[in-house]
């Protein structure tokens, strides 16, 4: 694979971004495997029939039973450089509901350190060194030359989009790329702060005290599949802890059988994968709020 000029032409600011499938198709052509993203800067959700992984997998793996649907419903694993599958049927409708383009920077061989604010962006010039820079809405990709791991908050204001992630295409950056530094590969193996306990959530409706759905080993398997769910998320982090909450509280929410070890063990699996205490709270009380718990 030819090293990708994520476009030449152009510039690093956001005001002139193209439309996507022109986008998409002139990073396609520069070995950079695309998707699009939907309002909210998501990619599309899964189709009815690789819900809940019922397609074995995800597309693009050479790995016997993958997915083969030619949907662009698997994140970042739907990613391409075929543009052929790029304008077929399938993408089409989600290409027009697109609002901007998103690649997998690790499958391109590329690492994004995503700058979220000013600190950030501070921090990273004198601990990293200098790369091709794009700007963001609130801070800077820094980017570099190699693949790694991804991870989220590995420090304030700081994630790491490499492997099995996905960052936004913003324009081509100024400044020639640089090798990926153990700077950054060190940080994407740092391990993940102290996770926090989670607070009291509030109370929920009285019940028996017992799942009245089935038996007392429902419950249980919901919440380890709920915690399987969040530790297998690879994108859009906020947006399945938020559904996995709201999942949990709709099946057992209003039963009285969820426990304070339950919630725990939710917040637990969320901030595990980088998110705050805050935002696992108000993930669960948006949750409870939308069911009227």
């Amino acid at each position: 694979m030819t090293q990708p000029t994520l476009i030449r032409r152009g510039h690093g600011g956001m005001s002139a971004l193209p439309e996507p499938l022109p986008t998409a198709l002139a990073l396609a052509a520069s070995d950079v495997p695309v998707l699009p993203l939907r309002r909210g800067k998501v990619p599309f959700g899964n189709c009815p029939t690789c819900a809940g992984n019922a397609c074995g997998g995800r597309p693009n793996m050479k790995t016997p039973g993958s997915c083969r649907c030619p949907g662009v419903c698997h994140a970042w694993a739907a990613a391409t450089t075929d543009p052929a599958v790029i304008v077929s049927a399938p993408w089409a409708a989600a290409w027009r509901r697109a609002v901007c383009v998103a690649y997998h920077p690790g499958a391109a061989g590329l690492t994004v350190v995503d700058l979220d604010d000013a600190d950030a962006i501070a921090w990273a010039r004198t601990a990293l060194p200098a790369t091709r820079t794009v700007a963001t809405t609130r801070g800077e990709h820094w980017i570099y030359r190699g693949a790694t791991s991804s991870h989220n908050a590995v420090r304030p204001g700081v994630d790491i989009k490499s492997s099995m992630s996905y960052a936004r295409y913003l324009g081509p950056g100024i400044g020639p790329m640089v090798d990926l530094p153990d700077a950054v590969r060190a940080l994407a193996v740092k391990k993940p702060s102290p996770v926090r306990p989670a607070p009291h959530v509030g109370t929920l409706p009285a019940g028996s005290g017992e799942c009245p759905h089935r038996t007392p080993a429902y419950l249980e398997r919901g919440i380890a599949m709920a915690e399987q769910r969040i530790t297998a998320a690879h994108s859009a982090i906020h947006a399945t802890v938020y559904r996995t909450f709201l999942a949990v509280l709709s099946t057992h929410g209003r039963c009285g059988c969820l426990t304070e070890a339950h919630v725990t063990r939710l917040f637990t699996a969320a901030q595990t994968k980088g998110e705050s205490l805050r935002h696992c709270t108000d993930a669960w009380t948006n949750a409870r709020t939308t069911l009227g718990l």
